[in-house]
């Protein structure tokens, strides 16, 4: 029987009650060997359950355990998913992994592909690794929703799209899934002259029909950066192109709004930001199923910020800050500033947007700014008390850059704390004119 390392216990949790402890094997729970994270959910979910483990010195506790049901025992193990991640079986002529700079850590480079973690983290994947078993286990265990990456449902084309002979039964997979209540959210990266004009309007129209179980399409412009030498060649979309595009989801947006009641088919802000048009409203985005894809953040973010603002009585605040953002979100940001030092009189807020010369100048989102350039930039700029950044510009639980220029480094380096903020108003507000982080 499978052994799985526990790496850790969570204070104040059943596991600790329990007396279980780092360095301990769990071999089943209600006899039942553990394969993955999703036999382990699976298997706590209920009020009593039965759970073996082994000690370092061979000894075995069967541990009878009631809680509440799917309370979760506070078990840390090694690997997320206990089982090791998928990884992707593709070539895409678009796919950012292949465009990092030389030398980044090895946990960028690693590109995965499995639906675990898309049910778990909202990742994306593919199905070009997987057959009908494992989404029947999808099915079993009613993953739902899962991420879908289609870009095409011509099969030629993605197919050549993700260099990968097995890429052209997506329709036929989201058909099964669909049809046994699995919801998908469908996202499609848009290459100019691959699968645009009439190929983005078949792969609309086609993935429409699983609708209501396909909860939503996103559309996200390819991202190029300056390392793409020996690979396909590609080209960034622009303001004309950009609003052509927005014009062609608008169309289909009319459709299902009429026959549907939904909009179905939503463009990234990125879309708008080059085109320079206004971002549609809050309520246009509906369920903002496909957010952290950045389908419609900055109207999320607009309105958290407005009702945010409205808890606070405007007052005399005599300081001066600075805040960073991506080229793309420059306009964006300088007007929410701009009404914060109308509502907190004596506050001066100074906004930068940060070329990123890391990655190359075609990346413009705040949320891929590294700390060698914010050094680089910010050196002699005037910057107030401290400077405030997006939290998503970090390692996840962790305070250093992409680029691995830590939190530290950049504050010595630009002689100024560094207040994080959350990605919503509300943190916005609070870092900037308060100085406090989430």
């Amino acid at each position: 029987m499978k052994k799985i390392l526990i790496k850790d216990v969570l204070s104040n949790s059943i596991a600790e009650e329990m007396g279980i402890e780092s360095g301990d094997y769990l071999l089943s729970v209600n006899d039942t060997e553990i394969k993955d994270i999703l036999d382990y959910k699976y298997q706590i979910f209920d009020e009593f359950i039965v759970v073996t483990i082994e000690k370092p010195d061979g000894e075995i506790w069967d541990l009878e355990i009631d809680k509440d049901e799917n309370e979760d025992l506070g078990l840390v193990f090694e690997e997320q998913l206990i089982d090791k991640p998928r990884s992707c079986a593709n070539k895409c002529i678009f796919c950012f992994m292949d465009q990092l700079p030389p030398k980044v850590r090895d946990t960028l480079v690693f590109k995965d592909d499995d639906f675990r973690l898309s049910f778990m983290t909202g990742n994306y994947v593919t199905f070009t690794n997987c057959g009908y078993k494992d989404l029947d286990r999808k099915i079993e265990y009613h993953l739902t929703p899962i991420n879908v990456s289609v870009h095409a449902t011509d099969g030629e084309v993605r197919k050549m799209m993700l260099n990968n002979k097995n890429a052209d039964k997506i329709l036929d997979y989201i058909k099964y899934l669909t049809d046994r209540d699995i919801q998908v959210n469908a996202q499609i990266v848009l290459c100019p002259g691959i699968n645009d004009g009439k190929i983005l309007d078949k792969t609309i129209e086609d993935l429409s029909k699983f609708y209501p179980n396909l909860l939503s399409i996103a559309i996200v412009p390819v991202g190029l950066t300056k390392f793409r030498k020996s690979l396909f060649k590609l080209k960034p979309f622009d303001k004309e192109s950009s609003g052509e595009i927005i014009k062609q989801v608008e169309k289909w947006q009319k459709k299902f709004k009429k026959e549907y009641g939904s909009n179905l088919v939503f463009c990234a802000d990125e879309f708008y930001v080059k085109a320079d048009k206004e971002i549609p409203e809050y309520t246009r985005y509906e369920s903002f199923d496909q957010l952290e894809d950045g389908i419609g953040l900055l109207a999320y973010f607009t309105m958290n910020f407005n009702k945010s603002l409205m808890r606070f009585k405007p007052r005399r605040v005599e300081k001066e800050v600075s805040l960073i953002c991506g080229k793309s979100a420059y306009k964006f940001i300088k007007e929410k500033a701009e009404i914060l030092e109308k509502t907190f009189e004596g506050l001066k807020i100074h906004v930068y947007a940060i070329e990123n010369t890391f990655f190359g100048s075609e990346i413009t989102v705040t949320g891929l700014i590294v700390g060698s350039d914010i050094i680089k930039q910010l050196k002699d700029k005037e910057l107030g008390e401290y400077l405030v950044i997006d939290k998503k510009m970090l390692k996840e639980n962790e305070d250093i850059f992409l680029d691995d220029t830590t939190l530290e480094e950049v504050e010595k380096g630009i002689g100024r704390k560094i207040i994080k903020s959350g990605s919503l108003g509300d943190g916005f507000i609070k870092a900037v004119v308060f100085g406090k982080e989430e």
